[in-house]
Parts: structure tokens; C-alpha cells; sequence
């Protein structure tokens, strides 16, 4: 009898290991981001941890950080870096161009035609050239999640030529990209973190900013900004980013999941977004925002001397290497 109870303990210890193994120790990811719950980041980022977090066969937990509640992009970036957090996910032409100066790329205007053009880019040889950079600097480059073509919005006047934004006081993002491309349009580029950009909105610090609908629609800027230009000027992608301290520990196969998941969180969210625009143009319409076709043409001709900005910065190769892939 002893034997049998014996053996029966020893399968139960054996079974106890295995299933141990199968997904290894718990291995837990703090993903920061200054999103609102419904901002872009936060959409990648659920579907994210859904998918990693469900994968038998290996251990991860995913502890989302949204509203800059671990500091500023600036801030996690360099936690990031530094292995203080294990992943973020930011704007690549804006705070993440002082620490990669070639992200600034993405602040030239008008090299995009369409989203297929972007994904093609981004998904290519030319947006992987851009996320090893992220390699000397600590951190190890997963690739592309969406924030979106980017819309001036004001709260003062219709915006359909170049003209309409002279005088103008324009949140920019805080890089020398972005202070040429408001001073080429006539307005006096004014930086404010992305956290703060509502209240300066509100306060009459700034009189208009540039973002994408579905940030415009999540951070509710269309309360304070009363129109709404379609510029389509740039287009910022969310470069996301993990710990090299962290993902040089993580197995092949914690790895392999990893990558999965972010893919997986990739296209979710193109698809949620694409979705969303018309959604948001009829809300824009119900709450009485103008919204605006701008001539794009000569917003182009306007802006077309800011890429000499970055020309120290982002190796011409960069920005052809985009342009081509079409």
C-alpha cells in the first residue's frame, strides 16, 4: 500500500514539473504609453497582452500603463533603455528622434501617399533599417503599432491654405522637425508634452495642434478645437520598444511569442482604426466641429524645404529608401 501511495505522489510531483516547464517562470512585462484607455497605444496594447497572456505555452503577465502614469515619453523612453520598465510604445518623430535622430524621417511631410504605402514601408526593409537603430541604444525595436495621418486642428478658423495658419500659436512635438514644418506654414511652433496638450489647448496657451482623428477623437480635442483641417501631412507611426536587458533573457520560444503577439496587436489595431475614421468624422460633424478638405497641394509646395531640417540628421538613403517603397 505504501508503494502505491508512493508512486502515486511521485506522478503527482512529475506532473507538478512538467506543467511548470511548459511555460517557464512568470515573466512580467510593464508596457508604458501616454495614451488615454481609448487612444491608439491603448488598443495595440490590449490586444497585445490578450494574446501574450494567452499563449499556453509560455508565462508572461502584461501590466499596461496608460495616461503617462509612469512619466512622459521622453521619461519611458529612457527607462526603456535603461531596463527600469520593460516596454513602451511612442510617436517615432517625436520624443524618441532625440534619442534616434533618424525617427525624424517620419516628420518630413507629404513622403506617403496612403496607408499602403505606409504599411509597405514600414513593414519592409526600410522601417526594419530604422528599428535596429534602436539596438546601440538598449533597447530592442519590435516594430510599427499606428498613431496615424496627422490633421491640423485650431480653434479659431477654417484651415485650407498655408496662409490660414499664419500667426498661429501650433502644439508641436518636441523636435526641430517639427518647429521648421509650423514655421514654414507662418506659425509659431510652440512644444508641449503630449499630457499636457488638453489643458494648453483649453488655456488659450496654444490655438491649435496636429494629430490624427482617432488621437483627436480619444484624447477629446475636438472639445476645445472647433475645426478640423484633413492635412494628411505626415504620418507617425508607434515605434514600440522592449528592454534589450529584458528580451536578450527571454528563451526562443518566449521570444518567438512575444513577436507573435505584437503582430497579432498589429494588425487588430489597423483594422480597428481604418474602421474608426468615418465612425469619428460623423462625431466631429454631430458636435459641431468644421471639419475641412485643405489644398494639399500647396501645403506640399509650402513645406517642402523642411526635410533640409533633418538633413544632418536622417541619411538622405532613409528618406528615399521610404518614398520607394510604394
Amino acid at each position: 500500500m505504501k508503494k502505491v501511495i508512493f508512486i502515486l505522489v511521485l506522478l503527482f510531483i512529475l506532473a507538478g514539473c512538467g506543467s511548470g516547464d511548459a511555460g517557464g517562470e512568470n515573466r512580467v512585462i510593464k508596457l508604458a504609453h501616454s495614451g488615454s484607455e481609448s487612444h491608439q497605444y491603448h488598443i495595440a496594447a490590449e490586444k497585445f497582452k490578450e494574446e501574450l497572456e494567452g499563449n499556453e505555452n509560455v508565462n508572461f503577465t502584461v501590466e499596461i500603463h496608460s495616461n503617462a502614469s509612469l512619466g512622459s515619453e521622453g521619461d519611458v523612453i529612457e527607462q526603456v533603455s535603461t531596463g527600469s520598465i520593460e516596454m513602451t510604445t511612442v510617436a517615432a518623430d517625436s520624443n524618441l528622434s532625440n534619442t534616434i535622430p533618424e525617427m525624424n524621417v517620419f516628420g518630413i511631410p507629404y513622403i506617403f501617399e496612403d496607408k499602403d504605402h505606409v504599411y509597405n514601408a514600414l513593414d519592409g526593409d526600410a522601417g526594419q533599417q530604422l528599428l535596429d537603430l534602436a539596438e546601440d541604444k538598449g533597447m530592442k525595436g519590435l516594430g510599427y503599432w499606428e498613431v496615424g495621418f496627422r490633421h491640423l486642428t485650431n480653434s479659431s478658423t477654417e484651415i485650407v491654405n498655408p496662409e490660414d495658419v499664419n500667426g498661429m500659436k501650433i502644439r508641436v512635438q518636441p523636435a526641430a522637425v517639427w518647429e521648421d514644418h509650423i514655421a514654414a506654414l507662418g506659425g509659431s511652433p510652440t512644444p508641449v508634452d503630449f499630457n499636457e496638450l488638453y489643458s494648453a489647448l483649453d488655456q488659450g496657451v496654444v490655438d491649435g495642434q496636429e494629430n490624427p482623428l482617432a488621437t483627436i477623437d480619444s484624447m477629446n480635442l475636438y472639445e476645445v478645437q472647433q475645426y478640423v483641417s484633413l492635412t494628411g501631412h505626415t504620418y507617425t507611426p508607434a515605434v514600440t520598444l522592449m528592454s534589450s536587458s529584458f528580451y536578450d533573457e527571454l528563451s526562443d520560444e518566449e521570444k518567438t511569442a512575444v513577436e507573435e503577439a505584437f503582430n497579432q496587436a498589429k494588425e487588430y489595431q489597423r483594422n480597428a482604426l481604418d474602421e474608426k475614421e468615418d465612425e469619428i468624422l460623423s462625431m466631429l460633424e454631430e458636435q459641431g466641429v468644421t471639419v475641412t478638405e485643405p489644398d494639399r497641394e500647396a501645403f506640399t509646395e509650402a513645406t517642402i524645404d523642411v526635410k533640409d531640417a533633418v538633413s544632418n540628421e536622417v541619411p538622405e538613403e532613409i528618406i528615399q529608401s521610404l518614398i520607394d517603397s510604394k
